[in-house]
C-alpha cells in the first residue's frame, strides 16, 4: 500500500482533477461572461428602441395637436336606440 502512495500515481491522478476542474471552471466562466455581454447589448438596444418610441410619440401628439380642427359647439350623443345596438357597443372586440 505504501508502494501506491508514495508512487507518481496518486500525484498525476491530482494532477489531473485539477485540470479537468480548472478546464471546466474556464468554460462556466466563458459561457457566464458570454451571456452577460449579450444581456447588456438587448438591454442597451431595448433602451435606445424605448428612446425611439418615446420620441415618436411626442411627435404623434404634437401633430395630431397640429391637426386638430377648432371645437366647435359640442356635439349632442346619439339617443338611445331600441333595436339592440347598445348591447352590442357594450360587448369587447378582440
Amino acid at each position: 500500500m505504501n508502494e501506491v502512495l508514495n508512487s507518481g500515481a496518486l500525484n498525476l491522478a491530482s494532477l489531473v482533477v485539477s485540470l479537468v476542474v480548472l478546464v471546466a471552471g474556464l468554460l462556466l466562466w466563458f459561457f457566464v461572461n458570454r451571456a452577460s455581454s449579450r444581456t447588456n447589448e438587448q438591454v442597451a438596444l431595448l433602451e435606445a428602441l424605448l428612446d425611439q418610441q418615446k420620441r415618436q410619440t411626442a411627435l404623434l401628439r404634437r401633430l395630431c395637436e397640429a391637426n386638430e380642427p377648432e371645437k366647435q359647439e359640442p356635439e349632442q350623443k346619439p339617443s338611445v336606440q331600441a333595436d339592440g345596438d347598445d348591447f352590442i357597443r357594450l360587448v369587447a372586440e378582440r
